[in-house]
């Protein structure tokens, strides 16, 4: 379980996170949804330890999240950042070196479903084939938390529905939990188990996308629209 405890985080005057308390469940896949600058990124960053709460605690099965937290969790940001000289096979390499359980045998799996050729240098794919690499790397890995942060951003339909087949294909429901910050709806909206709103740093609703559904009568893009303008 991955618990939020009176969270505060800010960047000068900007407030990212504010009061949060929030817990999400294993085994599920979670969107966490809210506009541009509402704190979904600020959100995924410290639960992979990579952002430092101001005040209060994050939590990942009652261990505090430290930078250490990264056997745990595997982060894919939405950053477009790579040593570009690298080919595809070398960056698969590297992330292999660099995590006890990243599985070769997933990743290869992976890049023949994602069509990447792995001896082509990285500074010459394209920006979809660098998010299917990125999308490789985090997949590749078994850890029991995975974090994807806008996956789908700047990239076009085809590369979108590689990323959801791969999400349905290649991971083990039974012992990974996915929490995917987005406020593109329509690709998600099929795979999630529960959404987490955020709006103004702030946890505004977290429900059971069944239970909107069937109780409410709505998808989940209309009670987002809806719950924003409350």
């Amino acid at each position: 379980m991955i618990l939020f405890k009176d969270v505060n985080k800010s960047y000068g005057r900007d407030i990212a996170l504010k009061d949060g308390d929030l817990a999400l469940d294993k085994g599920k896949i979670i969107g966490i949804l809210g506009p541009n600058g509402s704190g979904k990124s600020t959100s995924l960053k410290m639960i992979a330890g990579l952002v430092r709460p101001d005040k209060g605690k994050v939590t990942i099965d009652g261990e505090e999240v430290t930078r250490q937290i990264a056997h745990k969790v595997a982060y894919l940001t939405e950053l477009d950042v790579y040593y570009e000289a690298l080919t595809v096979i070398d960056m698969i390499n590297f992330y292999h070196s660099q995590f006890s359980d990243f599985s070769m045998e997933k990743a290869e799996k992976l890049l023949m479903f994602m069509n990447l050729e792995k001896n082509k240098k990285i500074k010459d794919l394209s920006k979809g084939n660098r998010g299917r690499l990125k999308l490789v790397q985090a997949l590749s890995r078994n850890a029991a938390y995975i974090l994807l942060d806008e996956p789908f951003s700047g990239l076009d339909p085809m590369v979108r529905d590689s990323i959801v087949t791969s999400l349905i294909n290649f991971v083990d429901f039974g012992n990974q939990t996915i929490i995917i910050a987005t406020h593109e709806i329509d690709e998600v909206e099929s795979l999630l188990d529960e959404v987490v709103l955020i709006k103004n740093g702030n946890f505004i609703a977290h429900k059971n996308v069944e239970e909107i559904r069937e109780k409410e009568g709505l998808s989940i893009k209309e009670w987002l629209i809806s719950k924003l303008k409350e």
